[in-house]
């Protein structure tokens, strides 16, 4: 069950200031829902660590958690292959330094605006703190849309968009990486404008990068194979694993398609994957390596997928995945996929573990809806972790020029994400909420931090 608040029987001004900073954080921040969202959601699990730390509720620490550090908005300008000039917007949110230099990924997607973006880099703050890592949160993008563009389009395109966030990054300041639109490709053309500016070659200022000039092993996997690894761990606190089980996942990025890796190595039978346009519903098991061919080297829609599958596939228009009956659901797309009526069919179908490969895919109803009937959730920024882990590898091989194995970081990763998991576990325990890995996730993010801000003063 979520964890709820007592009610106080003698006047405690720090319960009813939460709500007092959260209408303060809508008044300031105007039209920025998925935000909002993401606040509301933290401050809803701080009462229990008020209670038991007394100094994080100083006047103006939370107020600081809230409000970033520095946002960068600017016009990207670019020709297409006709030579047309069109303009985009950038932006960069660098939300926090306070336990190192900030590090969040670049999305490039026609939805993203300022709001989106700060979002993404609040969630990355108490992601960062969660791992026990070094590192600040931010996050950053364009509203430019990579698919359907040339190669020399998509160049142009982050040639530009470098030129301006130079001035805002550094191996030493701020260290983006990869996200939705946002690969090898493109994290190839940003580095090498930022090279050719600079006259550097600081390959830590970006990660993600391509494995024969500085990249890790396993990056482009890490996030979807680590949201599966957690998905295992919160199976295992039950006396349960992957194997034999029906999974459904969303999405058919990135995060999906090494979900459905993962899952389909440990044993598991993966039936579903979508797009922005409908699912797929394969019953033999989603064939990932043409899957893999349709989406990263094709960048097609996921209806071809089931067009040369044959007749084990179906292909849905419009579709959800979580119509489909499962154990495990993995939504691996975007914000807010997963609303109360699909977690209520999730659990009428006999879900028991739900794990968040995307942020925040999961509203807050549907959050309820599943804590209520039992079933066990992973929250994001503890779930989907594995992404910030593998690029911390990767910038730790940067500065001693090495390159581990895939067995190595493979190695690494799944200790990382049963730490991850172990920690929220134990941090919803000693809060008095068992079970509640929302709840852990944020307070220990939160303590982490909040005690480094009191160490470092008002900055």
């Amino acid at each position: 069950m979520p964890y709820r608040a007592p009610v106080a029987t003698t006047p405690d001004i720090r319960i009813p200031d939460l709500e007092r900073l959260y209408d303060a954080v809508r008044r300031r921040n105007p039209g920025e829902p998925e935000f909002h969202q993401a606040v509301r959601e933290v401050l809803d699990s701080l009462a229990p660590a008020l209670h038991a730390h007394p100094e994080f509720a100083e006047p103006g620490l939370i107020e600081r958690i809230t409000e970033p550090e520095r946002q960068v908005m600017f016009r990207v300008p670019w020709q297409d292959d006709s030579g047309t000039t069109l303009v985009h917007r950038g932006f960069r949110v660098e939300f926090s330094s306070t336990l190192g230099p900030y590090k969040g990924g670049l999305r490039f997607h026609p939805s993203v605006n300022l709001g989106i973006v700060k979002f993404l880099g609040f969630e990355q703050v108490f992601k960062n703190s969660l791992t026990g890592l070094g590192l600040g949160g931010a996050k950053g993008g364009s509203d430019f849309d990579p698919r359907g563009r040339s190669d020399r389009e998509v160049m142009r395109f982050c040639q530009s968009f470098m030129t301006e966030l130079h001035r805002h990054v550094g191996e030493h300041t701020d260290i983006p990486a990869g996200d939705i639109g946002v690969g090898t490709r493109e994290i190839g053309f940003l580095f090498g404008q930022y090279r050719r500016i600079t006259n550097r070659w600081e390959s830590g200022v970006l990660t993600g990068k391509g494995r024969e000039w500085g990249g890790s092993a396993l990056r482009a996997q890490a996030t979807g194979y680590g949201n599966v690894l957690f998905a295992a761990e919160l199976l295992h606190t039950r006396g349960e694993d992957l194997d034999g089980r029906r999974v459904a996942v969303s999405g058919s990025g990135n995060v999906a398609l090494y979900s459905i890796a993962k899952a389909r190595d440990l044993g598991a039978h993966v039936v579903t994957a979508s797009d922005s346009e409908g699912c797929v519903v394969d019953e033999k098991g989603v064939d990932v390596e043409l899957l893999r061919q349709i989406k990263e080297i094709e960048r097609g829609r996921i209806s071809a997928y089931a067009q040369r599958r044959g007749s084990c596939a179906v292909y849905v228009p419009g579709g959800r995945v979580w119509d489909v009956p499962c154990d495990v659901a993995l939504p691996s797309a975007t914000q807010n996929e997963l609303d109360a009526d699909a977690a209520a069919t999730l659990v009428r179908n006999g879900v028991t573990v739900v794990s968040e490969g995307a942020n925040m895919p999961t509203t807050p109803d549907a959050v309820r809806v599943l804590h209520s009937a039992g079933v066990a959730f992973g929250p994001g920024k503890a779930a989907n972790a594995g992404g910030v882990v593998t690029s911390a590898f990767e910038m730790q091989q940067n500065s001693r020029r090495e390159s581990w194995s895939s067995l190595r970081v493979a190695e690494r990763l799944a200790l990382a994400m049963r730490t991850i998991h172990d920690t929220c576990r134990q941090t919803a325990e000693r809060y008095g909420a068992p079970g509640n890995y929302v709840l852990g996730a944020n307070i220990a993010g939160f303590t982490r931090l909040a005690a480094a801000m009191l160490a470092q003063g008002v900055v």
